[in-house]
């Protein structure tokens, strides 16, 4: 009786019977039994054991190759077997040991009859290392799968390859070898394989220049390979003291870091920086002559005093050789940036020029100024862990912030909330917590509801809290552009029930959001928000500038800021003034921007000022207050001098992750379980569908999967657990998700159509509320 069983299934599988939803009579059933039974004895059947598969390509290939191979699919008494789409084929390729899934392309048949039980793979890896690729009929594997294959890295891409702990100035002892280690990667981000008896100079060009001469300086390093590491060592050895510029190439490309400058120091001035830095008192100065400012030279070079501490750099003029006034303060961060120029003819002493983007530039002249550059530079270092590329700076920001809450446990703290009042039950739920109660694991409850805080709920709680500070429908904050796609900044107009108390209150929820990601992924909270970039530059400390209008208020800036900026101004009738205006157009106010505006007109040589003035005021005077109390929120768990290490946009990635999806980036970072041929048809439809979405519709299944809208920084790759996809064992019904382990359970449909329909239908309908099952 099992053989006979056994004999239906596969004749059932092999020559089309349908196995379900069919009726059929007795006698019938009889037939199809007997004839089963005959043909499984003739070996009349498709078998697994007898299939071969022929690889049409040698190895090791390399990554980003189409390559193909072919099934031939025999019966178990040696004959060929026509294949088809309804035989149960299922072929998986993993790359990068099994990581990552490549999509793969199987044609059927051929219009050849002798091809007609042969089948056609094509596919391409794009992660170095071995690949496993997994034939099956059903749940058995063909004769010799899985089989592995290996693929190699793809040469060099000069855009991937770069110096690691990279920084723009590079400070060297002279005559003393200073080793710069780069990482060799190719166009998919595979490290590169670094061969020993490969000499680096063949590919790779360093061109270095004496920056006061402007004259190229041969034979002042070599290179060293490390493939134990997959790096290669480009070492610097100047036999003279002064600044140089460098740009190293790959084949004629310079690499993504390949641009810096070299500050190379005598053995006493090198002493000297490590002490300066060394020091517990930083009264650490140098002398200079100011010869231009804000790109205008001055009438006469004046002479003032550079100050130096970990957290800034003061440029300082004395009046009266005793009264000391600040001309200018850089805040000690990669934003500011240090330009280096050759001897100027007057004084005959080496340029330096400092600018941070938004500050009038400086220009001045020292003999120290190596040794005020290479301060500065180590400070920098320093203070950043190390290196100043976005990654590295995110780790020493984790490390820092762990280390400096590391006396609060994470002990678990019960809040217990309502859903439809979040914003003020929360207030009033966290009203008595000290800076140790925050640091906890907030174990949320909506009063009303059902459900387990397994970490679902926490995170849907920072959604919520978050939409209430941040969505401009509440007027804590509101958009310059009256659109989706506005940036939100902190609302001077704001209705009187919200106090300044709740930008404190924000401050602290974003704090947390940041805490909570530096105890690792599993904690990650990321803030629901798109804040301008004026308000981050405030939370460093950065000025604000008329630039910031061009993505802050675009409207504006085109009207107005743009306009000023391309045409002549003299016949304008402007003055340093802002007026403001009611909804129905009559005047409210005119506010000097400057002391005095009223009465000091624009023209073409004080228009930038003029626009400099009107930022400041509409950015950033008018909310201060706002920014004040966020910041005394937000301090309270991350101190400004971690804040400042980041520049605007890289504070946005730290705070609310990347709010653009790539679909690429999707089906390489996810996991799949279930009976993987059910599940195969459905997980097509959901990639089409995917492929299809707006990011709202992307932002909502993350917020209906995992609890959260937005991703971490690195993508889908630092969702933690990973995006999973399994089958729900129902047919026809809504998806349903897990949020606290990021689960979407897909259940079977008779069509694409119908599977859309749902899905839609659920991430619209259903990314708010828990229950129990």
């Amino acid at each position: 009786m099992m053989l006979v069983a056994c004999s239906l299934l596969v004749a059932a599988m092999s020559t089309g019977i349908p196995q379900r939803g069919l009726r059929i009579d007795r006698s019938a059933a009889a037939a199809a039994s007997k004839l089963s039974f005959l043909n499984y004895l003739a070996g009349k059947y498709l078998s697994p054991n007898h299939c071969k598969v022929e690889f049409d390509w040698g190895e090791p290939q390399v990554v980003g190759t189409t390559v193909t191979f072919y099934i031939r699919f025999f019966q178990r008494n040696g004959s060929a077997y026509p294949i088809c789409n309804k035989d149960p084929l299922l072929v998986e390729v993993l790359a990068g040991g099994g990581a990552h899934k490549v999509a793969c392309s199987v044609e059927l048949g051929n219009a050849d009859p002798s091809h007609a039980n042969r089948a056609r793979v094509q596919f391409t890896v794009r992660r170095a290392g071995p690949c496993h690729v997994s034939v099956l009929l059903d749940t058995a594997h063909v004769h010799g799968s899985p089989f592995r294959k290996t693929f190699l890295p793809d040469r060099p891409d000069p855009q991937k390859t770069g110096f690691i702990h990279h920084c723009s100035s590079v400070v060297c002892v002279q005559d003393t070898p200073h080793h710069l280690f780069m990482e060799p990667r190719d166009k998919f981000n595979n490290p590169c394989i670094v061969d020993s008896t490969a000499d680096p100079s063949d590919d790779y060009t360093v061109d270095v220049v004496e920056v006061s001469s402007n004259r190229p300086v041969p034979s002042c390093f070599h290179w060293e390979s490390h493939p134990e590491t997959s790096r290669i060592a480009l070492v610097l050895c100047l036999n003279k003291e002064g600044c140089y510029e460098a740009s190293v190439s790959y084949r004629g490309t310079v690499l993504s870091n390949g641009v810096f400058h070299i500050i190379v120091l005598n053995r006493s001035d090198a002493a000297l920086v490590q002490k300066n830095v060394a020091k517990k008192s930083h009264y650490i100065w140098y002398e200079a002559k100011l010869i231009a400012w804000n790109c205008e030279k001055v009438p006469k070079p004046k002479r003032v005093f550079v100050y130096i501490s970990p957290k800034q750099l003061t440029i300082k003029e004395y009046m009266l050789k005793i009264i000391p006034k600040r001309l200018v303060t850089f805040r000690l961060c990669p934003s500011t940036k240090f330009q280096f120029k050759g001897n100027n003819n007057q004084a005959g002493e080496p340029v330096l020029v400092i600018d941070d983007g938004c500050q009038p530039q400086v220009e001045m002249v020292s003999e120290e100024r190596s040794i005020i550059a290479a301060t500065f530079t180590q400070y920098l270092l320093k203070n950043i862990g190390g290196s100043e590329t976005f990654r590295d700076k995110q780790e020493f920001f984790y490390h820092e912030v762990r280390k400096l809450h590391q006396k609060h446990f994470h002990d678990k703290l019960q809040l217990k909330v309502l859903r439809d009042k979040i914003l003020e039950s929360s207030v009033r739920a966290t009203k008595s917590l000290n800076t140790s109660d925050w640091c906890k694991n907030f174990e949320i409850t909506f009063l009303g509801e059902q459900g387990l805080d397994w970490g679902g709920l926490r995170r849907e709680w920072f959604e919520l809290v978050c939409s209430a500070l941040f969505d401009p429908e509440n007027q804590l904050f509101h958009r310059f552009k009256n659109d989706k796609q506005g940036l939100v900044h902190p609302n001077p107009r704001r209705p009187s029930h919200l106090k300044l108390k709740h930008y404190e209150y924000a401050g602290r929820i974003v704090g947390k959001c940041l805490y909570e990601s530096a105890l690792g992924s599993s904690y990650r909270q990321l803030v629901k928000a798109r804040f301008s970039r004026s308000f981050l530059a405030q939370l460093i400390g950065l000025r604000v500038h008329y630039k910031y209008f061009e993505q802050d208020d675009p409207d504006l800036y085109v009207s107005k800021i743009k306009y000023i900026l391309e045409n002549d101004v003299e016949d304008m009738e402007l003055y340093f003034t802002e007026e403001e205006y009611t909804s129905s157009g009559k005047l409210l106010r005119t506010t000097d921007l400057i002391p005095g505006g009223s009465r000091i007109r624009v023209d073409n040589s004080n228009k930038l000022q003029y626009l400099d003035a009107l930022a400041q005021y509409r950015l950033a005077t008018s909310v201060r207050e706002e920014v004040e109390h966020f910041l005394k929120g937000l301090n309270e768990l991350i101190p400004d001098n971690l804040l400042c290490i980041f520049d605007e946009n890289e504070l946005e990635l730290l705070m609310c992750g990347t709010g653009q999806y790539s679909i690429a980036d999707f089906k390489a970072h996810h996991t799949v379980s279930g009976f993987l041929f059910d599940l195969r048809k459905v997980l097509d439809w959901f990639w089409t569908a995917v492929s299809n979405f707006t990011e709202e519709e992307m932002a909502r299944l993350l917020q209906f999967t995992t609890g959260c809208s937005q991703l971490p920084p690195g993508g889908f790759a630092e969702l933690n657990p990973k995006f999973h996809i399994s089958t729900a064992h129902t047919f026809g019904n809504l998806p349903t998700a897990h949020t606290c382990f990021n689960q979407l359970c897909l259940p079977d449909y008779d069509s694409y159509e119908q599977f859309e329909r749902a899905l839609r239908l659920a991430i619209n309908e259903g990314n708010e509320g828990f229950g129990l099952i």
